[in-house]
């Protein structure tokens, strides 16, 4: 059974992270539209009776966080999923804010965003959708932002899921000093909310089926993220907050197909430094010619170590050699595919057994450390020891150094 096939298959209902086991996964020209999404009703303050609202750890930088939500439209590309129509962006925004201003928290999820995920897994009978819809973050609406230039790091989730499920680390970035943008690519989740009312499925679900297929939603990808990205940074830029951005300090993050997205971006787009693939296959593979030097790092569950990700899956051994500039590849012990988002802790909080020895709350912790010291690194030039080599405090990280 090819990986693909084995990660479709492995959707129970023994945990959350367990069910959301999925397939690993130049600038677009013309105009967009874009607007800020209307804001979600604001998170109640106290749980429905008998539902548990999880928690997702506290940011731990200097800043407080703000967020606000753009809907991008490029009128110049036809969605490759529904075959009409322009391409559309759901894109939250966060950045460093000053503390005691914004509106409410909002939701993780919508509510039908939420049930849609759970039904999707078969997880509708043992989570309450209420409880997964109101996981409580910690960015505040339109908070005011603290005057500065700060790097652009660009998150982009796994195939099927939503951005909320890199919630977390988006938060933890832009307390530290980081403008992120969390993207959602329009029908490649289960449920994404879209202004209007409309509320966008997977049809690419039925449609990407064999290796190939993932390589498009790959490419695809790249080409969203630089249309963002031309959004965010050109002389009328779609974000009323974008002069927040230094455009000299690019970067990209993704997890599984969003982590074969931030190589297939480097690979076309020249603006974005560095990138990071967290557990995916790189559907999209390194040119042979490399990255222009440009550092990248591999971050992968237990299972992603040299000659183990196999040959019926995009593996990281062929495309270590092809990189060309600084370089990672690190692992977690005691994890899985989703260690990187916030399914762990999320999972642990609802009562759902957990899938690997890994806590929750310290899948998060690791992730968090070695994420924000790469960009830390790359974007801000600080030395970051941690890269270097293994940590008494973190005796769950592997460091591996696969020959050419």
């Amino acid at each position: 059974m090819n990986r693909p096939t084995r990660l479709r298959t492995a959707i129970t209902a023994a945990a959350l992270g367990a069910a959301l086991l999925l397939p690993l996964m130049p600038a677009a020209a013309g105009t967009a539209a874009a607007a800020e999404a209307p804001a979600a009703p604001a998170a109640t303050a106290t749980a429905p009776t008998g539902v548990v609202l999880p928690q997702l750890p506290r940011p731990t930088g200097r800043f407080a966080v703000g967020e606000e939500t753009l809907h991008l439209v490029d009128h110049s590309r036809t969605d490759p999923w529904a075959g009409s129509g322009p391409r559309e962006l759901m894109v939250t925004m966060r950045y460093p804010a000053q503390r005691g201003t914004g509106g409410p928290v909002r939701p993780y999820l919508t509510e039908e965003e939420a049930r849609l995920l759970l039904v999707s897994r078969g997880l509708d009978q043992q989570v309450d959708y209420r409880s997964l819809a109101g996981t409580k973050a910690f960015a505040r609406s339109g908070a005011r932002p603290v005057a500065g230039r700060y790097p652009l790091v660009v998150l982009s989730p796994g195939f099927t899921v939503p951005r909320a499920t890199l919630t977390s680390l988006a938060e933890e970035l832009a307390s530290r000093g980081y403008v992120v943008a969390a993207v959602d690519h329009a029908y490649e989740a289960s449920a994404t909310a879209f202004p209007g009312g409309r509320v966008l499925t997977c049809l690419a679900c039925d449609k990407a089926k064999e290796l190939k297929d993932y390589k498009a939603v790959s490419d695809n990808r790249a080409r969203d993220v630089s249309f963002l990205l031309d959004q965010l940074t050109g002389h009328r830029p779609a974000w009323r907050n974008a002069g927040l951005i230094d455009k000299k300090k690019i970067a990209m993050a993704g997890h599984s197909i969003g982590g074969s997205t931030a190589a297939a971006v480097m690979a076309t787009d020249p603006r974005v430094r560095a990138g990071i693939d967290m557990d995916g296959g790189l559907f999209s593979p390194v040119p042979d010619g490399g990255l222009g030097g440009r550092p990248f790092m591999l971050l992968g569950g237990a299972d992603t170590v040299p000659g183990g990700t196999g040959t019926d899956w995009p593996n990281w051994d062929d495309n270590w050699a092809r990189l060309d500039g600084w370089k990672r590849w690190i692992t977690f012990a005691d994890s899985h595919h989703f260690t990187f988002t916030d399914w762990p802790a999320i999972s642990d909080q609802v009562g759902l057994p957990r899938m690997t020895p890994l806590p929750g709350d310290r899948s998060l912790e690791l992730t968090r450390r070695y994420v924000g010291a790469f960009f830390d690194l790359h974007l801000k030039g600080a030395a970051q020891p941690v890269l270097d080599g293994p940590a008494g405090d973190a005796p769950e990280v592997r460091f591996h150094a696969p020959a050419r």
